[in-house]
């Protein structure tokens, strides 16, 4: 079975996060929010920082992109 290769474009879009040391952690992927690179002055101060905040994805999209990432 050849090794897997990562998807270049995912990687560099997402973090992944260390596991806790507790037993049966994993690994989190963590993304940038989208829609912060302009129209931000005609927004709230409380959207404005909100964005600029990293997130977990979603156990659904996680499950998906860690086929891309085989790292992850």
């Amino acid at each position: 079975m050849p090794k897997l290769k990562t998807h270049k474009a995912t990687a560099k879009r997402m973090a992944v996060s260390k596991p806790k040391k507790k037993k049966g952690s994993a690994s989190k992927l963590m993304i940038r929010r989208r829609g912060q690179d302009h129209f931000n002055a005609n927004e709230s101060g409380k959207k404005t920082r909100s964005k600029k905040k990293d997130t977990n994805m979603s156990k659904a999209n996680t499950k998906n992109l860690k086929r891309l990432i085989p790292y992850a």
